[in-house]
């Protein structure tokens, strides 16, 4: 039985679809099964991450509708063959999403495969409900701004009363990634410390990425930045995908100049 694990925040633009596709990949590269799904309805862009966009026929309306087969809809990665991709409607919005539909879906997936990684959509509507409602691991993405903060912590609330495991009395796992981590803005007093966050939200640390214009780039190629040699946001999400699964992944060797790693340090040893 798969592990179904939704990267989710409480505001657009943080880049939760950008590590929703990068920790898909990372994990179909350590030798799991992966599909990645993206539930932002109309808004797609995971498609683009991933490089896929036109490959796209079918989408998960399409699948819970009864249009298509779930084989049909199901996209396979150009590089690794043990990763699939199942896209959002374009032309839909997330009120057509039925949380029995939803379920079903989710449960059948988690027959064939690992994981099951699910890109949210932003804010706390339906689709957001959808996105989290069979979820295992929720990985909370927030960037070090009070609003982005205050919002994931808002998320973290409806998961904890909303989801599945809730409902059953469970606990669904949950982790904070922090990401366009910027050390000089933190110096200066400009954006939350890491320590900062984590206080806020009393959630364990899965991961910091540092700000990199390799993410621009890598978007507008296609190509997940995971796969970037020699980028650090890619290495970064290289970590926590190791630390998902179950692996105590040592700090990258720290080099006295770099204050991204020094801020790194009393977190991962």
């Amino acid at each position: 039985m798969g592990t179904v694990i939704t990267v989710t925040s409480g505001k657009g633009g943080v880049g939760k679809s950008t590590i929703s596709g990068n920790i898909s990949v990372g994990l179909a590269n350590a030798g799991k099964k992966v599909v990645a799904i993206d539930f932002d309805i109309g808004l797609r862009n995971l498609d683009m991450i991933l490089g896929l966009e036109n490959r796209i026929v079918y989408d998960v309306i399409d699948v819970m509708e009864g249009k298509c087969k779930l084989s049909q809809a199901l996209i396979n990665d150009k590089f690794s063959k043990s990763l699939y991709f199942l896209p959002a409607s374009q032309t839909k919005d997330k009120t057509v999403l039925d949380k029995d539909k939803v379920k079903k879906l989710i449960d059948e997936l988690r027959e064939d495969f690992d994981f099951v990684v699910i890109d949210s959509p932003a804010g706390i509507e339906g689709g957001f409900e959808h996105a989290i409602l069979a979820v295992d691991i929720a990985l909370i993405v927030s960037t070090p701004e009070v609003s982005s903060v205050r919002d994931a912590d808002r998320v973290i609330g409806i998961i904890d009363a909303k989801s599945l495991k809730a409902q059953n009395g469970e606990e669904v796992e949950k982790h904070i990634i922090i990401n366009r981590l910027k050390p000089e803005l933190v110096e200066r007093g400009d954006m939350l410390a890491i320590e900062d966050v984590v206080n806020i939200l009393a959630l364990p640390l899965i991961g910091v990425i540092p700000d990199d214009e390799n993410v621009v780039s890598s978007t507008n190629t296609g190509e997940p930045v995971i796969r970037k040699k020699g980028a650090r946001s890619g290495d970064a999400i290289k970590d926590i995908v190791q630390r998902l699964l179950g692996e105590d992944v040592p700090l990258l060797p720290l080099v006295a100049e770099n204050r991204f790693f020094a801020l790194l340090k009393r977190w991962f040893k």
